[in-house]
């Protein structure tokens, strides 16, 4: 099911940025605000996702808007030879200018990997533009000398292709799955700018580190860390699952939700776009925009629950915890903030550390 759909072009100072609208956007409430991964495009990389039946429910809530790097639209022109490719820093500084051109105050980010970094990037610069965060694959560190040297030698052995494939991919999944993976190479092959997909790439293995540290209770209150809720996301079988599992470490506890998915590749919302679309929908009601979803699925699986309450005074919105994926079972810590309750129990949560009324670290099964 698609509603209204608009595709535009938005100058930048970096360049134009290609943005297609599903339904429609209104100043008083966010849009959901999609990234895509190296290789990828808004279709290929959201498409099962958003095509999702259980997404249908999110969509009638909140539009969506769709952004595509420089030249990473389908059947893109080749890049301008004089055009320097942004830097990751660059691009996350091309999204307050679209949000700006369509009207809005805020957003809720929906990234995957490159796309994923971006958003976060944003946020940590624009904190009163994002309401929330839904991270997959992210990386928030630079590549190291290793994967310097590695990705020069992948380079000279492997076609840009092969190297993207590598990229989204675990070397298992690559192996076993060869149906998805040969579909996405395809992709990449036919529908994608090869020249633009390199300049993307490249953009993305120059990265910086995104300098964000964990918030002691006590300590310092300008520590630099993302401010609004986050849900990290990554499949049990995916090339980031130590990188998202970093990340994670580095955020503020009663703000993060990790989620591993079991049974999962390099692409949660193509391989599991049902269960994700559960987590989305709590996440969202968590931030007080989905009060009367009906989450039957993950209700019935719950084998149990327990709430602790916490409420952020600065935008009074419902946050949530901090929780790490088990692969135990065990039972689930869930979080009441603000105005609504957010109910994120999967069938398998391992509580750890739950200190009264300050949600500590927990880990959100969903096998």
């Amino acid at each position: 099911m698609l509603f209204n759909l608009e595709e535009e072009f938005v100058e930048t100072q970096y360049g134009k940025v290609h943005c297609t609208i599903t339904g429609t956007l209104k100043a008083n409430r966010p849009a959901i605000l999609t990234y895509h991964d190296v290789g990828l495009n808004h279709k290929s990389c959201f498409e099962t996702l958003f095509n999702h039946e259980d997404m249908q429910e999110i969509l009638r809530h909140l539009p969506v808007c769709h952004i595509e790097a420089p030249g990473q639209h389908e059947e893109a022109n080749t890049l301008p030879t004089g055009y320097t490719y942004p830097s990751m820093d660059q691009l996350s500084e091309t999204l307050p200018t679209v949000i700006k051109h369509f009207g809005l105050k805020s957003v809720i980010g929906l990234g995957v990997g490159a796309g994923a970094f971006i958003l976060a990037r944003f946020a940590l610069n624009h904190p009163d533009m994002v309401d929330g965060l839904v991270l997959i694959n992210i990386n928030p560190n630079a590549e190291g000398l290793m994967d310097t040297v590695a990705n020069k030698i992948t380079g000279w052995t492997h076609t840009l292709p092969d190297a993207v494939i590598a990229h989204l991919f675990g070397k298992d999944e690559i192996q076993t799955n060869h149906d998805l993976v040969a579909t996405y190479h395809h992709h990449i092959m036919t529908t994608m700018n090869q020249s633009n997909v390199g300049q993307f790439f490249r953009s993305y293995q120059s990265r910086h580190t995104l300098e964000v540290e964990r918030p002691v209770p006590g300590g310092n209150t300008n520590t630099r860390t993302l401010k609004c809720s986050v849900l990290l996301v990554v499949g049990d079988s995916s090339p980031a699952v130590e990188a998202v599992v970093d990340c994670n470490s580095k955020l503020n506890p009663t703000k993060t939700t990790l989620l591993k998915m079991a049974d999962c590749g390099g692409l949660p919302q193509v391989d599991q776009p049902g269960k994700l679309t559960e987590a989305l929908k709590y996440f969202i009601q968590g931030l007080g925009y989905m009060s009367s979803s009906s989450m039957t699925r993950l209700r019935s699986r719950t084998t149990s629950s327990s709430s602790v309450s916490s409420f952020d005074g600065s935008r009074g919105r419902t946050h949530t915890n901090d929780l790490q994926r088990s692969r135990t079972h065990s039972h689930n810590t869930e979080e009441k903030r603000g105005r609504s309750h957010t109910d994120v129990s999967m069938d398998s949560i391992s509580n750890s550390n739950v200190d009264q009324a300050i949600p500590k670290s927990t880990e959100v099964s969903c096998p």
